[in-house]
């Protein structure tokens, strides 16, 4: 099979060698008006943009310095997946930059302005978009730039042409190669690049900063590599049996990844598949109830030993109570007896050196893959999902209330 495609197709040659299972579903993507065309492709891409994002924020270090020299407190902004690539780097930068970080909502400040965000001036919202023309986002930007004279802004999106990008005069732009501005209706990789990109926050304050984050992203673009060439059939499989149901769980920095995977199940199945996201420990106050046997679990281990004991005690517990059709175990070094008959373990070597502040996009690109694949066996198509036009690649323009003309 070939792509159409500067990008993916060298690992999507590798993938679908032998003529596996997922193959044959992937086999009538290669055209750019089969309906799954840009969505592969754009899941594919990733290990190769995560190296080019890898080597391009090193080159804006100085001007990250600059927005962030004195700040005493950063909010990461965006709406759905956006706002989620936040949740996914918040407490590692919370921690490195040594001061309250926030992630919000761009709805949440179109309501309740300045009030919701850190108290902490000067302070820094950091704006993370894929087009950057969503009503929200450049909303909550021109609300803030004239209610609150404290607050810099650091703009990280996908889109050159859009109009986060055009804001040059009063924020702080940063824009990620050209291809991360997926055409697919649901981000894939460029919710993962804008991950790296806010990620590279806690990284850009030194020169040994900037090299460990150049490593990362080789790192990380490896081990995507070898776990798509790995799983890649596997995740196929899983997405075929007859669950009619998801939940994605995830603590700390994977939780943001957890809501992010089960919004690209719902998206890309048109809603015909009711998703949840929860932290393990949350699932025990009520959500459990969602748990029936039609229910696939999706549990995105952490690397630290403490909340993986809690994990472990969470997945005994259902196995015990032998709730959901079958469960997709993403960690490494995961023990065997915490899967039951039907359940899938994706093995990701490196994990733990990595951490789970740096780690959070590769059991994403499981969520990506697994909805994907879904999209397909639903008979629907991953780069235009919606037929019916519910949602749409850029959230339709309504009314911001209350926010400056530009």
């Amino acid at each position: 099979m070939e792509i159409n495609s500067p990008t993916g197709s060298a690992l999507l040659d590798t993938l679908v060698r032998g003529r596996t299972e997922a193959a044959r579903l992937v086999d009538g993507c290669a055209s750019e008006t089969s309906g799954c065309h840009h969505t592969l492709r754009e899941i594919c891409q990733q290990p190769d943009t995560w190296r080019d994002t890898a080597e391009r924020m090193p080159r804006h270090a100085g001007l990250i310095r600059e927005v962030l020299h004195g700040a005493r407190s950063v909010t990461l902004t965006g709406s759905g997946s956006s706002e989620y690539a936040g949740e996914c780097v918040r407490i590692a930068l919370q921690r490195e930059l040594a001061i309250d970080c926030q992630t919000l909502g761009g709805g949440v400040i179109l309501t309740q302005g300045a009030e919701a965000l850190p108290t902490g001036r000067p302070g820094v919202m950091v704006s993370l978009a894929r087009s950057g023309d969503s009503p929200e986002s450049v909303g909550a930007l021109r609300l803030l730039r004239s209610a609150d004279a404290g607050i810099r802004h650091l703009i990280l999106t996908c889109n050159e042409r859009g109009s986060l990008a055009r804001e040059q005069e009063s924020a702080a732009v940063v824009v990620l190669d050209a291809r991360t501005n997926d055409r697919s209706l649901v981000m894939t990789s460029s919710f993962t690049n804008l991950c790296l990109a806010a990620r590279f926050l806690g990284f850009a304050g030194s020169p040994a900063g900037v090299a460990r984050f150049r490593e990362l992203g080789g790192k990380l673009a490896a081990a995507c590599e070898a776990m798509l060439e790995t799983h890649f059939d596997a995740i196929a499989r899983m997405a075929r049996l007859p669950f009619r149901r998801a939940v994605f769980l995830g603590g700390g920095e994977r939780y943001g990844a957890a809501r992010e995977a089960a919004l690209k199940l719902l998206e890309m199945t048109a809603g015909r598949l009711p998703t949840l996201a929860e932290s393990f420990l949350g699932l025990r106050h009520g959500p459990m109830a969602y748990v029936h046997d039609d229910t696939l679990l999706v549990c995105f281990l952490s690397t630290d030993p403490l909340q993986r004991r809690y994990e472990y005690d969470l997945i005994a517990e259902l196995n015990e109570k032998g709730v959901g059709e079958a469960k997709l175990l993403v960690g490494e070094a995961v023990p065997r007896e915490l899967a039951r008959p039907g359940d899938h373990v994706i093995e990701i070597p490196g994990l733990a050196a990595l951490g789970d502040a740096n780690s959070a996009v590769l059991p994403v690109v499981v969520g990506q893959l697994l909805a994907f694949f879904r999209c397909l066996a639903e008979g629907l198509d991953p780069d235009s999902p919606s037929k019916n036009g519910v949602i749409n690649r850029v959230v339709n323009s309504f009314t911001t209330h209350g926010v400056p003309a530009p």
